[in-house]
């Protein structure tokens, strides 16, 4: 039946259940080009809920390759605000195995399993009287999905937006950030390129934002709360700025799918302090196995010392999905029915998760004999 006559769409939200990744799919209802290998992929629930979620906040696809199930990680570009449909902005790199196959495959109608939302790199998390949104390339995304979500629910909001990009035809969403522009009295937009076009003529800045251009784009960028997305080497350099200049790093927040150095991931697991202190308080012997059951699997397996439930789980054949492996997408979130682990994550749960008995099987290692819903 064609969507648009299909009265059964059309419900209040206090009649719809909150979408959950657990037990549905998400199907594709629109995609549009955004700018030269950029898309946006919108869909909705395939179980009609609605979408709850911080503007900031990621997602992680299934995508069903011919070679297999395949994991990526997208922020999302939608806000909240309007919580009937999500969506995800993407640039396929040369090398992008992911996102060719979402150009060359999502269309309207096809359905897709999704984990999340999740993430903490949200205003909502940092609230401010003032913000600095800054970012290069698709690391624009979460700055929309704020962006949007302001312009919904409060447009008077004080807002520096600083977007960097190679060319300007390459400026993702150039044309309704300068409509808000125009909307929304406290949005003040900066462009930068680095080169100019034969497609079109600019006269805004140029170059590379640095410690000159930067108070030209945000005088005050002191007095701000400020968030940074987009390739690392960009990330590295603003933040490399900003502490030379003196600002706050206590306002500073960025967001990146790099897993951390192996020193992070190694620490918790020896020092729990950074992802709270293990559960219970019984050390496994390093010789021993420790049991574990994957009940919907119906599987029993060893976990040998030092190993995840990630990796027991994949070691008998139990299919637990995973996207980073680093305790941040959430994707490998399970219930634990019985047992203590000694978990260290970098963001991908929240505590009310963790006190209902969920974690994260990539960065969980048991302390004691364990059931899994999995």
């Amino acid at each position: 039946m064609n969507a648009m006559t299909d009265l059964g769409l059309y419900r209040h939200l206090d009649e719809m259940a909150p979408w959950n990744d657990r037990l549905q799919v998400l199907e594709v209802i629109g995609v549009s080009d955004e700018a030269p290998d950029v898309k946006t992929f919108t869909f909705r629930s395939d179980n009609q809920t609605w979408f709850r979620y911080r503007p900031g906040q990621f997602v992680t696809l299934e995508l069903p390759t011919t070679e297999g199930p395949l994991m990526r990680t997208y922020t999302l570009s939608s806000s909240p605000s309007r919580p009937f449909s999500i969506a995800v902005t993407v640039k396929a790199q040369a090398g992008s195995l992911g996102t060719r196959w979402m150009f060359d495959n999502l269309k309207p109608g096809v359905h897709v399993k999704a984990y999340g939302p999740t993430g903490d790199f949200s205003l909502h998390s940092h609230p401010a009287a003032k913000y600095l949104f800054i970012s290069a390339g698709s690391g624009v995304t979460p700055m929309m999905s704020m962006l949007r979500w302001l312009n919904d629910c409060a447009p008077w909001t004080d807002v520096g937006f600083v977007n960097c990009a190679r060319k300007p035809e390459e400026i993702i969403f150039r044309k309704e950030l300068e409509l808000l522009g125009s909307r929304m009295p406290g949005l003040t937009l900066g462009f930068m390129i680095e080169e100019r076009s034969s497609r079109e003529g600019w006269f805004g800045h140029m170059g590379r934002i640095d410690a000159i251009r930067l108070p030209l784009l945000a005088p005050d960028f002191r007095e701000r709360e400020i968030f940074c997305c987009g390739p690392d080497p960009f990330m590295r350099a603003v933040r490399q700025m900003l502490e030379a200049a003196g600002f706050d790093m206590a306002n500073y927040h960025q967001e990146s799918f790099a897993a951390p150095v192996v020193e992070e991931i190694l620490a918790p697991f020896t020092s729990p302090a950074k992802g709270g202190p293990a559960e219970g308080g019984v050390e496994t012997p390093a010789e021993a196995a420790t049991p574990i059951r994957f009940s919907l699997s119906d599987v029993d397996a060893d976990c040998v010392a030092g190993q995840t439930v990630l990796q027991t789980a994949r070691a008998s054949g139990v299919r637990i999905p995973a996207a980073c492996e680093f305790g941040l997408c959430g994707t490998c979130k399970v219930k634990k029915v019985s047992g203590t682990v000694e978990m260290s994550h970098n963001g991908g749960i929240l505590d009310h998760e963790i006190d209902d008995g969920f974690i994260l099987a990539c960065c969980s290692k048991p302390l004691t004999a364990l059931e899994i819903d999995a």
